[in-house]
């Protein structure tokens, strides 16, 4: 198990890597090869109007003039050890992990994301709980049940759940539980540590609408995977030994079929990770989904470059997390 660890985590890390030149490549090297010249890009930097001796000054502070290997060279180091931009006469530190200034604001971008994690881990989080709760809960229960009336009609249900979009229920649920019965009236993002209570009732609709989309989605994988699973010649063996029904279905059943399901948790919920971006538009959130969106309205490159990585951090890490989940729940895995 440990040798599987090492080499999944080494694998994660190669990955990282990979995404990082990838992403830098589509920001910096393709603009490039588009036309567009490294006074253009040192220019937004200054403004409008700057003079030859400034141009040259921010092209060396902020090594344009060098080559892209070396830019994407000193780009991954000041992600581990920070970096000193010079924008005008005096240093500016950028704090590890460096993913450099913003064009508009000249502010760090690091601190910008890390201001808005919280509010993009409450969503996901809290969203991922109801909807795998709600979708296994109802899978496995139409399972047991096929052609009932539970079973014909939460599958409808899920049917139009997948059906809808995130910006038509979250809509829908505005309107009624905060305009037209103003249960959740005055919705906006409070500290869990502030106020627990306020935080939860203020995510209650951000949440449903995510839930209900993914829930949706996980009722029918997680019926159609009991299904199969239940009609295997290992679960007849294991009712014929005289393991009770509850055993049978919740050890050997529904063990099996939550399998695939883990991969598909990891990708859902290292995306939402990385930025719900309808929901917290929807709710007005301003989490990371939020920050993305006005990043590339503004066509601030650094912001944009440093969700990107956020993004596909997450990614991975929920895929790595799966992969050692995945290894403990089948032990053919680590063999393979």
């Amino acid at each position: 198990m440990l040798a599987y660890i090492i080499r999944r985590t080494f694998a994660a890390v190669v990955l990282l890597l990979v995404v990082s030149a990838v992403t830098f490549a589509i920001f910096f090297l393709l603009p490039r090869i588009a036309g567009e010249t490294t006074d253009q890009l040192a220019a937004q930097y200054i403004g409008k109007n700057p003079t030859p001796e400034a141009m040259v000054a921010i092209k060396r502070n902020l090594g344009f003039d060098q080559p892209l290997y070396i830019q994407y060279g000193r780009f991954v180091k000041q992600l581990f050890v920070g970096a000193q931009y010079k924008f005008g006469p005096d240093a500016t530190t950028c704090h590890v992990p460096c993913f450099g200034y913003s064009f508009k604001n000249h502010v760090e971008v690091w601190p910008e994301i890390r201001s808005r994690i919280p509010v993009t881990f409450s969503l996901a989080i809290g969203a991922a709980v109801l909807w795998v709760l709600a979708g296994v809960a109802t899978g496995v229960i139409s399972a047991l049940r096929p052609k009932s009336v539970f079973d014909r009609l939460s599958m409808g249900v899920a049917l139009a759940g997948v059906s809808l979009p995130v910006f038509f229920t979250g809509a829908l649920l505005l309107t009624l539980f905060s305009y037209k019965w103003p249960i959740f009236a005055n919705l906006h993002y409070v500290d869990f540590t502030a106020n627990p209570l306020q935080w939860a009732s203020n995510l209650v609709l951000p949440w449903i609408s995510l839930a209900f989309l993914y829930s949706a989605l996980y009722a029918r994988l997680t019926r159609s995977g009991m299904l199969e699973t239940m009609s295997e010649d290992y679960i007849r063996t294991a009712r014929a030994k005289g393991l009770p029904e509850r055993a049978v279905v919740v050890r050997h059943g529904l063990r099996a079929a939550l399998t695939p399901l883990l991969t598909i948790f990891g990708m859902d919920l290292g995306l939402l990770l990385g930025g719900a971006i309808i929901t917290e538009q929807v709710f007005s959130l301003q989490g990371i989904g939020f920050f993305a969106v006005s990043a590339i309205s503004d066509n601030d490159l650094p912001k944009i470059l440093g969700v990107t990585l956020i993004a596909a951090f997450f990614i991975v890490f929920c895929n790595l997390l799966v992969d050692l989940l995945y290894a403990a729940i089948d032990p053919r895995v680590r063999l393979s």
